[in-house]
This record gives structure tokens, sequence and C-alpha cells, in this order.
């Protein structure tokens, strides 16, 4: 069963929410059914079959600082 996950990353321009999206895609099919990346309000959301910390580690891997704020 899948989950959308909302988390905020600290990003300040299009190359971070980049790297989110390219770590993100990677992993659909895997996993991520779909995501959407909001870089004026620095939020990402996930709907995922994943938990939130497996998703909370993928994200953290660009680097940028990242909390867990709610599952939908």
């Amino acid at each position: 069963m899948s989950s959308t996950h909302i988390f905020n990353v600290e990003m300040t321009c299009e190359g971070c929410s980049g790297a989110v999206e390219r770590v993100l895609g990677r992993l659909k099919g895997q996993g991520v059914e779909d995501f959407s990346i909001s870089l004026p309000e620095q939020k990402v959301s996930v709907r995922s079959s994943l938990s939130a910390d497996q998703l909370l580690e993928v994200i953290k891997k660009t680097g940028k600082k990242t909390t867990y704020v709610a599952t939908e």
C-alpha cells in the first residue's frame, strides 16, 4: 500500500530541486510511484510504498537539509 509522505527540503535553486528529482527518479518503479517538488515552498511530496524513513535517507543523499513533515 502506498502513502504520500511530505518532507521539508532546504532547496535554494533549480540545481537543488534537480538533485532531489534525480535521486527520487531512480526509485520510480522501485517503491516510488510519483513525486512533486515545490521549490518556493521547499517541500517534496512523495507517493510511495517505501517508509518515510527510507525516503528521508534517499533525499538526504543530496546533501540538502531534510526533515520529515507528515504522511497523508
